[in-house]
């Protein structure tokens, strides 16, 4: 194996265990390994945020968009995958995804879905295992510690939302959604709910819609309330602005290579094993560029990279509204307009409206798109000059997420150092969703407004704020970056715990799984100095039994539990 030689090496700078990335998957790493005795330090790109430090309205453009080179150190990042050629302009991905200690929880919207049923069958993995109930504990897992309850409240939007249903004849699949927030008295602090004592106050959700910008009230179940805090008690360490470029093998262990986010400080942490948890794009961005590094990477490094077949759409009052569609938490409800589609109302607080800017008039996909655009416009110039206008945007604007469980994939490849994306397995990258479509000019006239797309869609570049994939597990090397334990091939001691391990289109918001592989990939960790019980590195795939960690955080009698 190639040595990889640092220079500069802090001096004394050693870990049992370092994880990068501290959103779902790294932080179930930092938690479930500091119960079972190893010394972990957390490597976060982003800042550390106190509740009141979050952005008040996405206009707080420091603390709310990331652009380090700016000095922008926000919780939204934005990121565009660029084609490998021009002429593979449909290859091009915005993809908006979350930064800071706590990742994205800080700006997801709270919602906690298991998957519709392709995801557990797709050919990738399906024959390795019995994936729904392999996972089934660990997802009731994943859920209490993340304090899922279903949205109480029925607001302005799930009305006209259900209005959609029904005239798409699926009103039957209607429902509530399962949200990671706490509800209790609006505003009302009380000691811990879900950890007997051991996690932080918390307060009650006041409906504001804030959810995506940060909640500034203590009642989303953010990771900084559940696994971080835990995991920091029990005496993870936790360092904020530190942006990894890169990790080789010493003779024992690894090096992990570190600048300060937005400077150039330098520094080197040695580990005996690293966690990739830096979010689909930033662990394969990562492993590409460690991998002279890291020779023999499996040749599937970049494949199947997932947008979760998602459009976001919605609909827009011209003018003032009379209803308030900002209220509520960011999603409360959703249906499936078919078995592969999934669609949710979604909404930003008020005064919170610089997404507006990517709004658009909503236009069918095929040929001449920008052209019937520009003729859309053309025929009520006034009344989209209105729609468009990002003023009061959040309280007259209903946000319409469509996702959907097919099976398509982009390919990332490394060039000039930088991802580039081309064609994947599967059907092409879709960069429009017809039943989404349908539902957002339905939507439209159920508020009374004009249906509208993501400008980048009118050119044919999809957005996702779901990016998965990448480093998928697989049954072997040929078909898979990490095995179903998720250790990376060919490199005892690396692992991948956050959406790039995820191998298949979810259908639905991704959070939930991600928290819930990682439960399951390091519920099998042994405890320190004990025998690991999984196969070697590179054996087929067995089943073997959860081990429970020996110093457990919460009390057996709490919600949040070991069960």
């Amino acid at each position: 194996m190639a040595q990889y030689l640092p220079a500069g090496n802090d001096e004394g700078m050693r870990y049992d265990v370092v994880v990068i990335g501290s959103g779902f998957g790294g932080s179930v790493a930092a938690l479930r390994l500091v119960e079972k005795g190893y010394s972990v330090l957390v490597l976060e790109a982003g800042r550390r945020f106190a509740d009141d430090e979050l952005p008040a309205t996405s206009w707080r453009l420091r603390r709310f968009l990331w652009a380090p080179r700016l000095r922008c150190f926000g919780i939204q990042r934005i990121d565009v995958l660029r084609p490998a050629s021009r002429r593979a302009a449909g290859d091009k991905v915005l993809v908006l995804s979350g930064a800071g200690v706590g990742g994205g929880s800080l700006v997801y919207a709270n919602t906690l879905y298991e998957p519709l049923p392709d995801f557990y069958t797709d050919p990738q993995w399906q024959g390795i295992a019995d994936w729904q109930a392999e996972l089934a504990p660990h997802y009731d897992q994943a859920k209490r510690m993340l304090g899922v309850a279903t949205y109480p409240l029925t607001t302005a939007a799930d009305r006209a939302m259900r209005a959609v249903a029904d005239r798409m004849g699926a009103g039957s699949t209607f429902h509530p959604t399962p949200v990671g927030i706490h509800f209790g008295r609006p505003g009302e602090t009380v000691d811990d709910p879900y950890f007997g004592g051991a996690g932080p106050a918390r307060t009650g959700c006041l409906h504001c819609g804030a959810c995506m910008t940060g909640c500034r009230h203590g009642a989303k179940n953010s990771l900084v309330k559940n696994y971080l805090w835990l995991a920091e008690r029990l005496g993870a360490e936790v360092r904020p602005l530190t942006t990894v470029t890169g990790v080789g093998p010493l003779s024992s262990g690894y090096a992990v290579s570190t600048v300060r986010t937005g400077g150039r400080r330098r520094s080197v942490v040695e580990a005996d094993q690293v966690v990739f948890a830096a979010g689909a794009l930033g662990t394969v961005r990562l492993l590409f560029s460690s991998s002279r590094a890291l020779p023999g990477l499996s040749s599937r490094l970049g494949a199947l990279v997932r947008t979760n077949s998602e459009s976001i759409l919605g609909a827009t009052v011209p003018g003032r509204s009379k209803v308030d569609y900002s209220a509520g938490a960011a999603i409360t409800s959703s249906f499936h307009p078919d078995a592969r589609t999934h669609i949710e109302p979604v909404r930003y607080g008020r005064g919170s409206n610089s997404m507006g800017l990517l709004q658009s008039a909503l236009v069918d996909g095929g040929p001449h798109r920008v052209r019937r655009l520009l003729a859309t416009l053309a025929r009520q110039p006034l009344t989209y000059l209105r729609t468009l206008s990002v003023r009061d945007w959040s309280r007259r604007t209903v946000i319409a997420l469509v996702m959907q469980s097919v099976d398509n994939s982009l390919t990332l490849a490394w060039r000039r150092g930088r991802l580039v994306s081309t064609p994947g397995h599967g059907a092409p990258n879709p960069t429009w969703v017809p039943a989404g479509n349908t539902a957002a000019r339905l939507l439209a006239e159920e508020i009374g407004g004009v249906a509208g797309g993501s400008l980048s869609e009118a050119f044919d570049i999809p957005i996702t704020a779901h990016i998965l994939g990448g480093a998928a597990i697989g049954a072997s090397p040929s078909s898979g970056v990490i095995d179903p334990y998720q250790r990376v091939y060919g490199h005892a001691g690396l692992h991948v715990v956050d959406g790039a391990a995820v191998p298949a289109n979810l259908g639905v918001n991704p959070s939930l799984t991600i928290t819930a592989l990682a439960e399951r990939a390091l519920s099998f960790w042994p405890n320190k100095g004990s025998a690991d019980p999984r196969p070697s590195l590179g054996a087929p795939y067995a089943a073997v039994p959860r081990v429970w960690p020996s110093r457990p955080a919460v009390p057996p009698t709490a919600p949040g539990a070991l069960r």
